[in-house]
């Protein structure tokens, strides 16, 4: 058995079960992915694909066996030629983070600036994408990182660690009529159009479940991915805004007002997430520390270990994280300043 045919095998299935299209993807020929899938059934004495004529149309259960075991050694085989890149070279190499554009404009900057000052021949490679798409990038291994937040429960298809907790904030013009009110409630925002990020495809909200618990429905007028988006429209007199509080910076912001969401609204957590199987290089230890100071080398490696024997993380309690962001004060309070 070799390694190339592992790989072949894999690509079949990553390709629809069209050899013509793993062989593309491998730049080899169509012929030869072929002629290596029969040996490796022949030495195995298994049929790994059903077959309709000369084409494949379907993976029996020993080749689903056998595709989940090639995967593990395929990525082991990479996590060895990563080992041993890092032990040629302990600073340089590459560092893959997948997340959101509010992460990555509000958030990562200070931080992955940090880090290129302490390795400046680590690559860094950013991926912007929804939380669907970033677990795509997961999934395919696109990334070595996510760093994502939810409101609700985490992914269970990685190893995922809570980083810190954030608010979301009203966004409003000065002129607004809410910005006379002393506390903002939800039936207060109810009466008025809304402007937020866009939600999930799978149908769960944290936000509108809020406005449900009360027996109110949001007005939602307008949903982008993008913060600054959402804060054009605002200034357009088209809503009032729903954004990350990370996203309002009081200078450049000058003319609109932000009011914590905190009492009315679920906080919301940042997640980092990543394979069961990640190889970890010292810098990407560093890198999350610098996200999060509390996810120590000791604390990611025993978190692992945890996952692997439990299939969740048990010692680290997302309640008792810190909040990334002070409160910032009551629309009355802004403008009075």
């Amino acid at each position: 058995m070799k390694l190339q045919q592992l790989r072949y095998l894999l690509a079949i299935a990553d390709n629809g079960l069209n050899i013509t299209a793993a062989s593309e993807k491998l730049y080899t020929s169509q012929p030869g992915v072929s002629k290596q899938l029969k040996l490796l059934e022949e030495e195995l004495g298994l049929r790994l694909f059903s077959r309709n004529g000369k084409s494949l149309d379907g993976v029996t259960h020993a080749g689903n066996l056998v595709l989940e075991k090639a995967a593990s050694i395929m990525t082991e085989v990479e996590n060895i030629k990563r080992l041993a890149n890092e032990l040629q070279n302990e600073q340089e190499g590459s560092l893959s983070i997948g997340t959101t554009h509010t992460q990555a404009r509000y958030v990562l900057p200070d931080i992955l600036q940090a880090f290129r000052k302490r390795y400046p021949d680590v690559k860094l490679n950013l991926h912007q994408g929804t939380s669907e798409q970033i677990a795509e990038m997961m999934k395919t291994g696109l990334i070595d990182f996510a760093v994502a937040s939810s409101s609700g429960a985490k992914s269970t298809d990685t190893v995922s660690l809570p980083c810190y907790h954030w608010d979301r904030a009203i966004l409003m013009p000065k002129d607004h009529p809410l910005t006379q009110l002393d506390d903002i409630e939800l039936h207060d925002l109810a009466e008025y159009p809304i402007i937020t990020y866009v939600f999930n495809q799978n149908g769960h909200s944290s936000f509108r479940d809020a406005f449900a618990h009360e027996g109110l429905k949001p007005n939602i007028a307008i949903t982008a991915r993008d913060a600054d988006v959402i804060k054009t429209y605002v200034r357009k007199g088209l809503g009032v805004g729903i954004a990350a509080s990370m996203a309002y910076d009081p200078e450049v912001d000058n003319d609109l007002v932000a009011v914590s969401t905190h009492d009315i609204l679920p906080s919301c957590t940042t997640w980092l997430g990543f394979r069961e199987e990640q190889y970890f290089r010292s810098y990407m230890y560093d890198f999350i520390e610098m996200l999060a100071p509390h996810l120590n080398r000791s604390t990611v490696d025993r978190a692992v270990h945890e996952y692997r024997k439990h299939g969740h993380v048990l010692s680290i309690d997302p309640r008792q994280l810190p909040y990334k962001l002070i409160q910032r004060p009551s629309a009355k309070d802004q403008l009075a300043a």
